[in-house]
Parts: structure tokens; sequence; C-alpha cells
């Protein structure tokens, strides 16, 4: 796994979109207060997860690669959404994934790269892609201002 993601957000904690036919992305970056090892820390800490996140109910399982984990989130409540955690690079970078390709597949990938100030740059890009997404494109949710949150609820948490 590479640490250069194909659609590396800007750095303003806003969220950007991007959508093609058969594909479907959201980004966002930003510049937080705390070291690599810190957001590891919390990135990785399932249990954890909602005492911080406040777009996430509950995960159940090991973050870790190769493991599968199952997320609860409040934008689709009653919904378990079952992840494999995939390449994994500690204090740089993972990926969580679902679905089948080609008709549809979902990578979350995650990256921090550190400044030489000390602080760490937080990256998060979701892509949707697959045959299937022009006919369910319309349904799923605005994915922006969750990624702006879990953004802003993640440098919160890694200065408590």
């Amino acid at each position: 796994m590479t640490t250069t993601l194909p659609h590396a957000p800007t750095l303003d904690g806003r969220c950007h979109r991007d959508r093609t036919t058969f594909s479907l992305t959201y980004a966002v970056g930003t510049i937080v207060a705390a070291s690599p090892e810190r957001l590891w820390s919390l990135l990785t800490d399932a249990a954890g997860f909602p005492r911080w996140n406040s777009t996430v109910a509950s995960i159940d399982g090991t973050i870790a690669a190769g493991e599968r984990i199952a997320v609860r989130v409040p934008i689709a409540p009653g919904r378990v959404f079952k992840l494999r955690v995939g390449d994994v690079q500690p204090q740089r970078a993972m990926t969580w994934r679902d679905g089948m390709p080609p008709m549809f597949r979902g990578v979350r990938s995650f990256v921090l790269v550190p400044r030489d100030d000390g602080r760490t740059e937080f990256h998060m890009v979701e892509r949707f892609a697959g045959l299937m997404l022009p006919m369910i494109a319309k349904a799923l949710p605005d994915f922006g201002p969750v990624f702006e949150r879990y953004a802003a609820d993640l440098a919160r948490a890694a200065v408590a």
C-alpha cells in the first residue's frame, strides 16, 4: 500500500466530493496538533471509537490487518457495516473495505503524514465504485458533513 492517495484532499477540514458514472469519492484532510502515534492509537481502538467520534455508534472487532470489523453509524441506524481491514502501515496508513467488485465496492483510506513541526496531516478518502453505482448513488447519503465531523472529532480528541 502506498501512502499517496489518488484523491488527496486539501488540508482545510472540508470534505471534497468527486463523481463520475461508476465512482464516487469523498475526501477530507486536516492538520492535527498531535503525533502520528497519537492519532493511530485513536484510529485503531475499536472499543474507544464512540468516545471520541460522533459519527460512529460502535465498532466490534479488532482494527488490524486482515481482521473483520462491524461498524454501526448514526447516519444509518439499524444497519451494520461489515468491513475488512485491508492494508496497514502502523502510524502511517490503513484501509477498510466492503462490497463485491465489480458490482460495488467501498474502500476507505486513512493516511497520516508527520510534519516537521510535530503536527500530523490526516487524510481520509472513501471511494465507492462499481457497475451498480449509477443505480444506487441517489440512495447514498451525503457523506460530506460526516467526513468533516470525523476529522474535527479526531483533531479534538488527539489533543485532549
